[in-house]
């Protein structure tokens, strides 16, 4: 498997400035951290150093991921274990110069080790403080998983926490068991709370996932959206809705919703007029990172720097910013040095 971070000599996609909407803390810790937590809590006889933790994150299929997912997770049991990895992350990112980020954290996975949502926003928040160079939002993840009745747990929680920089919430996991109309409510509640919503649908399930996500919960974004062209009327919607997608073309192909990078649809969706946004979703567990997913469409769809820097602009038009911190985003992209 090849190893992104040994490139070591940065290119345009490196320097240029960048945002991302659709990342998961969770999935984002760096190896060598994650191998740290690993040792910490008594390792794994079928994992026994970092290659074969790397190993290990390759997949048959999706329920495989969710599998390899909830694994990953019985790492993280402190508070102190959530402020480490919220630094590193956020320190990877600075280092990719992501002046901006959206990220998901989830709640309810961590449950079972008597985290609570109150305490484990504060220690997420706390190490993301350490980063000043990147500007973190948070995203509470529901999780389907646990269902309707749990996520509204979930989401009275973190209104209770939304002073630590929690934007917005989201529903990802086992989608294919899971639609989204059970959580219809949820949604509606939330928005009535203020917060801004996402949903992941047409990754692990079909173009009815992000009709649902759109009809039932009338979220402002999707996540993926990667099988909406089984439905051409659809397609059509979104482009005349300029409903955002949270493209992740590397998690596609990892967990098997498709078959090569040249497969994906993402180009499609381009010339279809989609409000398209590039992201990395788990990129450790995908072992990417956001410049290299500009690379690749790059390479596989002869995209130029105009088209990345309309991606670029994109994301921060379908962020959760303010109006006016938007405009002051987009200016300090287009007036750094890297950015022509």
């Amino acid at each position: 498997m090849f190893d992104f971070n040994q490139k070591t000599t940065p290119d345009w996609f490196d320097l240029v400035p960048k945002l991302e909407l659709h990342i998961h803390l969770e999935g984002a810790i760096p190896l060598s951290i994650l191998w740290q937590l690993v040792q910490k809590y008594g390792g794994d006889p079928a994992v026994p150093d970092e290659r074969a933790l790397r190993e290990k994150f390759t997949y048959v299929d999706f329920p495989h991921f969710i599998e390899t997912w909830i694994w990953k997770n019985q790492f993280l049991r402190e508070y102190d274990d959530f402020t480490l990895i919220a630094e590193a992350v956020a320190r990877e990112q600075a280092r990719q110069n992501i002046r901006y980020t959206e990220a998901f954290y989830s709640p309810p996975d961590f449950a079972r080790h008597g985290i609570r949502t109150l305490e484990l926003t504060e220690a997420i928040r706390k190490g993301l403080a350490k980063v000043p160079e990147v500007e973190v939002a948070l995203v509470a993840d529901l999780v389907r998983d646990f269902g309707p009745d749990k996520a509204a747990v979930t989401l009275a929680e973190v209104q209770e926490v939304r002073d630590l920089g929690v934007i917005g919430i989201g529903i990802g996991g086992s989608e294919q068991n899971f639609p989204p109309e059970q959580f219809e409510q949820v949604f509606k509640n939330a928005r009535d709370m203020g917060f801004r919503t996402s949903a992941h649908a047409g990754e692990a399930s079909g173009a009815a996932s992000i009709r649902g996500a759109i009809d039932y919960l009338q979220v402002d974004r999707i996540g993926h959206g990667t099988r909406a062209k089984e439905d051409p009327a659809l397609v059509k919607y979104l482009a005349e809705r300029q409903i955002p997608l949270e493209v992740c073309p590397s998690s596609n192909i990892c967990t098997g919703a498709v078959g090569t990078f040249r497969d994906h649809p993402v180009r499609e969706y381009m010339k279809a007029g989609l409000m398209i946004t590039i992201n990395t979703d788990d990129p450790v567990m995908f072992n990417t990172n956001l410049a290299r997913e500009f690379r690749l469409l790059a390479s596989e769809f002869d995209l130029g720097r105009e088209d990345i820097r309309n991606l670029i602009l994109q994301a921060i038009e379908s962020s959760w910013m303010s109006l006016e911190r938007k405009q002051i985003l987009r200016s300090e992209f287009q007036s750094d040095p890297a950015w022509r």
